[in-house]
């Protein structure tokens, strides 16, 4: 049987297999997505580091879910729009290897930091007169370095589990990228160690943190409606509606596409599901962020004033 095998070199991504003209479509609208993924990040990080007004915890966190998720959409959008152009896209087994495991560690990321700012919000609305304290620059620092590092460790396990097994076909991937259950059906051999660690990651990095987020949301709502002054109400459900909006995004269809039974298409739902917390959601966040969050929308105002004087001064 050993000798049978004809070991993987390159592979097929499949992708949207629909018509030409709908390809077209589809390549002009994801790259204009993409284009204000890498826009609206990039002006989130960029407005969080000029501003001295965020320069606090929660738009430290903030700056790393920017950060995170231009390279997170990177990984995987430059080759879909390829896909999208070509009638056949192929990509080399350890390209397609690498892919996977940027994206299992970028996702583990932003999970992670998705729920850090949670804490931070839980810390502020409970304890605000020791806020200083549970969310110094030091905790603040330890907590993002161990979130990138923890991810790309767990990233690292997936990687070395998936290399151990034996590829041997078919060449073909049904996806736009090379996302893990997609690449475990090219194994030729039981992937049930790597079904168990993923599922088993799943219940850490997304059943887990997201029952954390869930119950410290519900006493942060229960504070919030005692507060008295209105103006206070809405500044609290405004800063805490916008990261509630990007969790149950971003938790809500990584669950699904991982922990909920498959449906009767499983590899066009698995498609559908990844192009939206993949794509879309790093798309989206700083949306929510800039449209529901004052000081966000202020801080681009003093930016866009600031420029407007330099370019008058220059005249």
């Amino acid at each position: 049987m050993e000798g049978n095998k004809t070991w993987i070199t390159d592979i097929a991504l499949l992708g949207f297999q629909v018509g030409p003209a709908l390809e077209i479509l589809l390549w002009g609208l994801f790259s204009v997505f993409y284009t204000l993924t890498l826009l609206g990040n990039g002006v989130i990080f960029g407005i969080i580091c000029l501003d001295c007004k965020l320069h606090t915890p929660m738009y430290f966190f903030l700056s790393h879910l920017a950060i995170v998720d231009m390279p997170y959409a990177s990984n995987n959008v430059p080759k879909m729009l390829t896909n999208l152009m070509n009638q056949k896209s192929t990509i080399s087994f350890l390209p397609c290897i690498m892919q996977t495991f940027l994206y299992l560690a970028f996702a583990h990321i932003e999970c992670l930091i998705l729920v850090v700012m949670s804490y931070d919000r839980y810390v502020a609305i409970f304890h605000p007169l020791r806020y200083n304290v549970f969310m110094s620059w030091r905790v603040c620092t330890v907590l993002a370095v161990a979130s990138w590092v923890f991810s790309f460790l767990l990233a690292l396990v997936h990687l070395v589990l998936i290399l151990r097994l034996p590829f041997c076909g078919p060449h073909e991937i049904n996806h736009f990228f090379c996302e893990i259950l997609s690449v475990l059906k090219l194994a030729c051999a039981d992937t049930w160690l790597n079904q168990v660690v993923i599922f088993a990651a799943c219940l850490f990095i997304l059943v887990g943190p997201l029952c954390l987020v869930l119950v410290s949301y519900l006493r942060i709502l229960a504070a919030i409606l005692r507060i008295q002054s209105g103006e206070g109400r809405r500044k609290a459900f405004s800063t805490c509606s916008s990261h509630l909006c990007v969790v149950g995004l971003f938790f809500g269809s990584a669950i699904v596409m991982y922990m909920a039974p498959k449906s009767r298409h499983p590899e066009e739902q698995q498609k559908v599901l990844s192009l939206f917390y993949s794509f879309f959601n790093p798309m989206l966040n700083p949306l929510i962020y800039s449209l529901r969050n004052a000081e966000v929308k202020g801080a681009l105002r003093r930016a866009l004033r600031k420029e407007r004087l330099m370019c008058d001064i220059s005249k």
